[in-house]
């Protein structure tokens, strides 16, 4: 039977439509093929790398490839995600990001080069990352109200560091100085871990610590203050927050996730996010967030994503406040 030309075309696109369907369902069920790649876009040290670290063991037994975690630190994440954004979206290449660099940067990164919205997939949440403040030794003060009037009599004399501009380190020292109407300093760096560098070493008074500095609490090296959180750390459950503080409302946690370039087969995309939860109950990777002071946060793709918007919404108000605009 002859068939006018459009509906030719039409029958050809399906067809075609079709064709392709069946090649990527079988492109997923025959992966994974070859190792994977997990991109962290921040340095070596912070709490983004240690969850990476943990992670990728139980994900290269459960997939039977090896998952290499590779630091891709920069632009406040922006060098790590982008570079996802653009890989081949073939299920080979992942990020493992903070959530303010998926949330936060596009508020304030008017030429970004990508859309994380729109570029990149969300497969799983891995931790609610807290954060706590934290001074160096030689600050001569042992609680919260103290600091604050330390603070205030020695203004623009502190300075803090964080993991990046945006990052919810970052964040939560800006919502400090103007809940608690002190005057100090940022110092952005590539990553917590270099950041703790400097607030050991006392080139910088303090910090909202995403984890890593919780180790060096119990030889004197770092002082705890409060948690920067709705609610207090089980970890810590006589650590007052700075909502109880003084400070009503405070909250800079944020929700650590791995994400895929978009338009990654949902097979794939759904295989990873069922390995993702499975490994947030193995007790090895439990520890070691939750010496980070975090949280496991496995939960459906669904929750995941409606977070993400909750996140753009709960520190998008304080950005714009900032006027914080970055190159």
């Amino acid at each position: 039977m002859k068939y006018p030309a459009t509906r030719r075309l039409a029958l050809a696109w399906l067809a075609s439509l079709a064709c392709s369907g069946t090649t990527a369902l079988a492109q997923a069920q025959a992966w994974p093929a070859k190792p994977i790649r997990l991109v962290v876009n921040f340095a070596p040290g912070g709490a983004a790398d240690v969850i990476a670290r943990a992670i990728s063991p139980q994900l290269s037994l459960a997939l039977k490839q090896p998952v290499v975690v590779d630091n891709k630190p920069g632009a406040g994440g922006n060098l790590g995600s982008g570079e996802v954004a653009k890989a081949l979206n073939d299920g080979y290449t992942l990020l493992l990001s903070s959530g303010g660099a998926i949330t936060i940067n596009p508020l304030i990164y008017p030429k970004m080069g990508f859309s994380p919205e729109k570029d990149l997939a969300s497969v799983a949440a891995v931790s609610r990352v807290l954060v706590f403040l934290e001074t160096n030794p030689s600050v001569p003060v042992n609680s919260v109200q103290e600091f604050f009037a330390y603070a205030k009599a020695n203004p623009g004399k502190l300075s803090f560091g964080s993991p990046g501009q945006g990052s919810s380190p970052h964040l939560a020292g800006e919502m400090l100085k103007r809940m608690a109407r002190i005057d100090a300093v940022h110092v952005p760096y590539k990553g917590a871990g270099p950041a703790l560098t400097d607030v050991l070493s006392g080139q910088l008074q303090f910090w909202f610590d995403p984890g890593p500095g919780l180790k060096h609490l119990k030889d004197g090296k770092l002082k705890l203050l409060a948690v920067g959180s709705a609610k207090r750390s089980p970890q810590y459950p006589n650590v007052p927050t700075l909502a109880e503080s003084g400070l009503a409302g405070f909250d800079a946690d944020s929700l650590f996730g791995i994400y895929a370039p978009a338009g990654t087969p949902a097979a794939i995309v759904n295989r990873l996010h069922d390995e993702i939860n499975k490994a947030l109950q193995v007790p090895a990777v439990v520890e070691v967030i939750k010496g980070l002071g975090a949280e496991p946060a496995p939960m459906s793709r669904e929750e995941f994503i409606d977070r993400h918007d909750k996140e753009r919404e709960r520190f998008g108000e304080l950005v714009k406040d900032l006027g914080l605009k970055l190159e």
